[in-house]
Order: structure tokens, then sequence, then C-alpha cells
């Protein structure tokens, strides 16, 4: 079998791709580059020289090549050898039959624990999302920010005190709103420096939070390190870092206790595997990151399903019909591992025409000074 040809295509806000085979198997993949998914689109063309011809089989030598092809590497590339990667694990799980987690392992579980996104501008909307989520049959609710989903476009002024007590009395209202049935994993959106990390994630600690993610910007580990050793609530970071070198850092230095690799972002399958692996080791547990679409909610089920280390699942997509054929099953609040070849889901047809693409704007928060505000 070889690979014959490598299309992309835009809808809505993603980008998938397309790999095809001379035996007639089609493999799917998507890149989770967010913001810069034309950038991820380039390389995935760049990819297309050399995969023409090969076995697509072949997926370790596949990734090890295009990953260490030339000196330079990023989210743009990290996410077009993802896309590339999901799909030839989608042709390999469909050439033998079995879905791809088969062929990563097997079977650790049945269904995957899912948290539902919570999003509002306010703390009334943030409140009944918490209550609608519980009544949906969810046991988890996250993406659950204590600052307000207020949008990029609103200028952020508020005093410390102001900052500290309002978001201190959010999550108190978030566990007031659903009790002790359903778990609330905070998004910080790395909104504060070490010291406010600190100072909040001890007013937040009655309030048992299942997780405390991205406190603070991902970048210095060293300072994430700082906040995981001061507070009594799980750290979960990992979305914005790209290879298992990156990873290991982290946890060597007690930094996390949820790793959260994007499969879209971070090599795909093939590279997360690997991730859950190092973090097994240092009895750390995986949350991946998706805050994409049904497809990369579908290979994140295929991670979820073949580690033994999976904690719960980020699940965004309730209305995902219309980008794929037969969405993985949603029941109770857990995504049903599927059994079809693959990853377990096709695009819908004509997608780019009824679905257009929308790019995503560059556009950030600012200070009431002028100022920017990390997300």
């Amino acid at each position: 079998m070889k690979i014959t040809d490598i299309k992309t295509i835009r809808a809505e806000q993603y980008l998938f791709v397309q790999v095809y085979t001379d035996e007639g198997i089609t493999g799917l993949g998507e890149s989770g580059t967010w913001a810069y998914l034309e950038a991820s689109e380039a390389v995935i063309h760049r990819f297309k020289h050399y995969l023409i011809g090969q076995n697509p089989l072949q997926i370790e030598h596949h990734w090890q090549y295009l990953y260490r092809a030339h000196h330079f590497r990023g989210s743009a590339i990290m996410g077009a050898l993802a896309a590339i990667d999901i799909a030839l694990w989608d042709i390999a799980g469909k050439y033998h039959n079995v879905p791809s987690y088969m062929l990563l392992g097997g079977k650790c579980r049945d269904k995957v624990r899912t948290y539902f996104h919570v999003i509002g501008d306010s703390t009334e909307k943030l409140v009944e999302g918490c209550i609608r989520a519980k009544e949906l049959g969810f046991t988890a609710v996250g993406h659950l920010t204590p600052f307000l989903d207020d949008g990029r476009d609103a200028v952020y002024n508020e005093t410390y005190v102001q900052k500290m007590t309002r978001a201190a009395d959010r999550v108190r209202r978030y566990r007031e709103a659903v009790g002790d049935e359903v778990d609330i994993c905070l998004e910080l959106h790395r909104r504060m420096s070490p010291a406010e990390a600190i100072v909040l994630g001890q007013e937040v600690a009655p309030y048992h939070p299942y997780f405390y993610e991205d406190p603070v910007l991902p970048d210095n580990m060293d300072s994430m390190a700082w906040v995981a050793e001061h507070i009594n609530i799980p750290i979960a970071t990992g979305e914005r870092l790209l290879n298992i070198q990156e990873f290991s850092m982290l946890l060597r230095r007690n930094a996390v206790h949820f790793v959260r690799p994007c499969v879209c972002a971070a090599g795909g399958l093939s590279h997360a595997k690997k991730v859950a692996a190092l973090a097994e080791a240092f009895n750390v547990q995986v949350v991946p990151h998706n805050p994409l679409g049904p497809v990369s909610t579908a290979v994140s089920v295929q991670l979820a399903a073949c580690i033994p280390n999976f904690a719960i699942q980020e699940y965004s997509n309730i209305e995902s019909s219309e980008i794929v054929k037969k969405p993985v099953e949603l029941k109770d609040g857990y995504l049903i591992v599927p059994d079809a070849p693959g990853i377990g889901v096709e695009l819908q047809e004509d997608l780019e025409k009824r679905h257009p693409y929308r790019m995503r704007q560059l556009k950030t928060k600012l200070n009431y000074d002028g100022s920017v505000v990390d997300r």
C-alpha cells in the first residue's frame, strides 16, 4: 500500500487532512495549531512531497523522518505532523479492520469520562452553565474560569483585592450550585502571577477543585513548580507543550499532577501515547486537551481508551453531527469507546461549502492602561 495524495480541508475554524492510498483507504486527521492553522496547512503541503509514494503503515518512521528532517520546530510544524500522524493511524486501523487503539495496546476502558465546557461573561451565566451540565448528566464541569469569559474586546480593570475576592466567591458559587455530585475543573487562563496563583489557590482549596489549570504562564516551569509546592490543589498544564522533552522537564520539577497533551498539536497519537507513558512513570494522570471539534474528540478518545493513567476528557462539542457523519456517542457524561475501524469518524460531504472557513482574528485582551492581558 502506498500514499497517493494528501488534501487539506478548511471548515469553520478547523483544519483537517485526508491521506489517500492506492488501496482505496483514506485516513482523516486534524491540526490543533488553533489560531495559526494556515501555517500548519503550508507545512502539511511541504510534508506531502516526502509522503507521496510511501507506505502509510510505517508510522513511527515517518514521524521521526518528518520531525527530524530539519533544524527548526514549533507549533505549526507539530500541528501539521499531528494531523498526518492521526490520519496514518486511521489508515492503519482501517487496513487491519480494528479501532486505532487496538494497534496501540488495546482497550483499557469501555467509556471515557468527560467534563463539559461552561462559558459565560457573567457569574450568573457561569453558575447556570454548571447547573445545566449537571442536568445533562455530566459529573464534571470545566473550562470554568473564576475570571469570566468576557471577550477579548472588553478592557480589564480590577484592583488586586477585587480580582481575588470576586474570583474566590465565584468558585464558592460554582460549588454550591452543583454540590458534591459534580467535580469542578478550574481554568485560570494564565491570568495570574505566581504569587497571585498561590493566594487564590489557598482561597479556593476548601471547595475541592478537581484541578487548577494553567494558573500562570506555562513558559517558566520553575514558576509552575513553585505554585504547585504552595497550594493543595492539583495543577493541570501542558496544552502548549509540544514534545516529550518539555513534558519530561515539567514532570521532573513536580510542577504538574495532570498533564494535558493536545493530540492534534503535540505530534498526534504516536507522541501523545509517549507523553502518557512518561507521565505514568511519575504517577501523573492524563487529561487530553480538546478545545476543537468532533475529529479531535474522536482522536482523544482513541488515546484515552489505550492508556492506563487517563483521568478525564475535555469535551466541548455536543452539537457535532454537522461536521462528521457519526460523532462519538455521548451517554450520561461519558463518551462510549467506539469499535469502528480507525479513529471511528468520517467528515460530512461538501464540508467546505456548507461550513466555510473562518480565520481566527489576531486580537488579544488589554488592561485598562493599554497593556496586554495573558489569556
